[in-house]
């Protein structure tokens, strides 16, 4: 095995609230209220859309606000991975990647382990340069059951939101986080910095028409099949960590 290489969940595809539009000869990307599920395949025109994209749009009406998933670990830490990142704005690489105590870092001498102050303290992430960063893994459908499609942020509210959700939910279900009916949910609000223009941010929330024990009682059903089964919930945790 390679040492030094970071192994992540296997990805089929991703999930987005935003879009990429064509501004002044330069594609930027620009918020969206609804979610996007896309291939890992990247045409002329952007990310290609993904089979289950389609189905979902269909039967919301046209805009995704919802989508049902499960979580591939019972550590929430595992499903939703959160850093300060710095990156090079002209090749895209990282260039530090912090987590507020200590960070690496790419200096002239090489990746060097520093002190990490967090964006509002560092000398180097000044201009809105370093920003959280944030990657939640989830499982659609059950043709994998471990690939996962991944949403990326750099939302406070979906960062600070996603990692509550995670740990209450693990809690509330005796640590079945990873056999939870669940779905991710777009939600919306104004505030001061907003100038009253809804900003979204996405949520984790129970299934839809499910209640809380009847989450629980079908996440307590599932841990037992799969244990009858031979499915070692804990070694995979322990693979990805």
């Amino acid at each position: 095995m390679l040492k030094g290489l970071a192994i992540t969940p296997p990805a089929l595809g991703r999930i987005s609230i935003g879009k990429v539009v064509e501004k002044n000869g330069k594609r930027l990307p620009e918020k969206d209220d609804q979610f996007t599920i896309t291939s890992q395949v990247q045409g002329k025109d952007g990310w290609l859309t993904h089979p289950l994209d389609e189905g979902l749009r269909k039967e919301q009406g046209g805009k995704i606000r919802s989508i049902p998933i499960r979580l591939l670990f019972n550590d929430p830490v595992l499903n939703f991975r959160t850093e300060y990142s710095l990156f090079d704005r002209n090749t895209g690489r990282p260039l530090c990647v912090g987590n507020g105590e200590t960070c690496k870092r790419q200096t002239d001498s090489g990746l060097q382990g520093l002190p990490c102050p967090s964006p509002d303290g560092c000398p180097i992430a000044k201009g809105g340069a370093c920003k959280p960063y944030g990657r939640l893994n989830v499982s659609i459908g059950d043709d994998d059951p471990l690939g996962s499609f991944v949403f990326r942020t750099t939302g406070f509210n979906s960062i600070r939101t996603l990692t509550a959700r995670l740990h209450y939910f693990q809690a509330v279900s005796g640590d079945r986080l990873s056999c939870l009916p669940l779905e991710l949910r777009l939600r919306g609000k104004s505030t001061r910095q907003s100038h009253g223009t809804p900003i979204y941010y996405v949520d984790l929330s129970l299934r839809s028409g499910m209640t809380v024990e009847d989450v629980l009682n079908e996440a307590k059903q599932r841990d037992e099949a799969r244990q009858l089964a031979g499915f070692n919930q804990a070694a995979l945790d322990e693979a990805a960590r």
